[in-house]
């Protein structure tokens, strides 16, 4: 669906006003109302810590490392973790954060995935959480790829099993599309990106209007938002530290340099659609999809028409899954965009399972 560039121009300005110019402030379009106002810290002030722009001062569930590289002629350093099982199987998972998560958001996957006996290698991707916030870098996922190939030749992994969420599904597609003979098996948990988000009528929002929205993030929208969309409507206590993991960024010093990086990610995943490639992926696949799920980049600037048919991820992940060759699909009913972290205990038995049918010689 193509709109008049005038009609775009004055819909565009209207909603960034509308939606106080955040990205989190959208009303997490399929969920009711109820469901994200219900959190007795809905309405909380956005007192908290505040963190650097590489996350200074925010804990890691285990030590930090940096890999330094030089990239479009950038000095440029990507964090990770790496975690040695005490019982080795041979095999190591990769795992890959999704665009509002970090590294550090996995702690739960780490521990069960070390404690199966997989090597963990869990990155932050460049522009985000604890790696190098460039001011101008040609983001893409063919990059952020090329970025964690050359960390695990670092380490000598050659062969891995990656794993992606939200976000860093798209990029485990991408990663696992350039280099299919080092990927043995391809996890997607909720990955966006398996619609074509522009091509069904979202209109293009420009770096600078994303950079004004994430300059108003807030922890109150931050919690409204994960937990109408990340958690179907449910909230916990152990889901604040997240939601001051990113907060917590917008209040420190570094908040321009976090906005204007997360802007150009923003760009970079809505112009760079992942679903018209599912077919190449010739190695075992695993979708582990939460039906509650809603997420659709730039859906709470669409017209009502555009909202209503995006982001139906019961449907995406059937589609997803008959598109992809050797794709097992495990669907969570009644969880959302985070089941890893929502019903951690459903979720990592389905993919441990997951994991242990595929050989480890394969």
């Amino acid at each position: 669906m193509r709109l008049p560039s005038s009609f775009v121009a004055v819909a565009l300005s209207a909603c960034v006003a509308a939606v106080g110019a955040n990205a989190f402030a959208a009303d997490a379009a399929g969920a009711s109302a109820s469901a994200a106002t219900s959190s007795p810290n809905a309405a909380a002030s956005d007192d908290g810590p505040a963190y650097g722009p590489e996350l200074q001062g925010f804990n890691y569930p285990a030590p930090v490392r940096q890999f330094e590289f030089t990239s479009q002629g950038k000095a440029l350093h990507m964090a990770y973790m790496d975690i040695a099982p005490v019982h080795p199987n041979g095999r190591t998972a990769v795992l890959l954060h999704g665009k509002n998560f970090c590294a550090a958001t996995w702690e739960g996957t780490i521990e069960r995935l070390s404690a199966a006996g997989y090597r963990v290698v869990a990155p932050d991707q460049i522009g985000f959480c604890k790696s190098s916030k460039p001011q101008r870098y040609q983001f893409s996922f063919q990059q952020l790829a090329r970025n964690t190939h050359a960390l695990l030749e670092s380490l000598g992994v050659s062969n891995a099993t990656v794993i992606g969420h939200s976000t860093g599904g798209m990029l485990a597609i991408r990663y696992a599309l350039m280099y299919p003979a080092q990927t043995q098996q391809l996890v997607l948990v909720n990955p966006i990106g398996l619609e074509d988000w522009k091509a069904k009528g979202v209109p293009s929002l420009s770096v600078d209007q994303w950079y004004e929205r994430e300059l108003k993030t807030t922890a109150g929208g931050i919690r409204r938002y994960e937990q109408a969309t990340y958690y179907s409507g449910q909230w916990r206590s152990d889901f604040e530290p997240w939601v001051q993991m990113l907060a917590g960024m917008y209040r420190g010093l570094g908040k321009k340099e976090v906005a204007w990086d997360s802007a150009l990610l923003y760009d970079m995943i809505y112009t760079q659609p992942v679903v018209y490639e599912l077919g190449q992926l010739k190695m075992p696949a695993l979708l582990l999809i939460g039906d509650k799920d809603t997420t659709a980049i730039g859906k709470d600037a669409s017209p009502p028409d555009v909202r209503a048919k995006i982001g139906h991820y019961p449907e995406l992940a059937k589609l997803t899954a008959q598109a992809i060759p050797h794709a097992k699909l495990v669907e969570f009913a009644e969880l959302g965009h985070a089941p890893q972290m929502q019903d951690p205990q459903a979720f990592h038995k389905a993919l441990l399972d997951g994991l242990a049918a595929v050989p480890a010689d394969h």
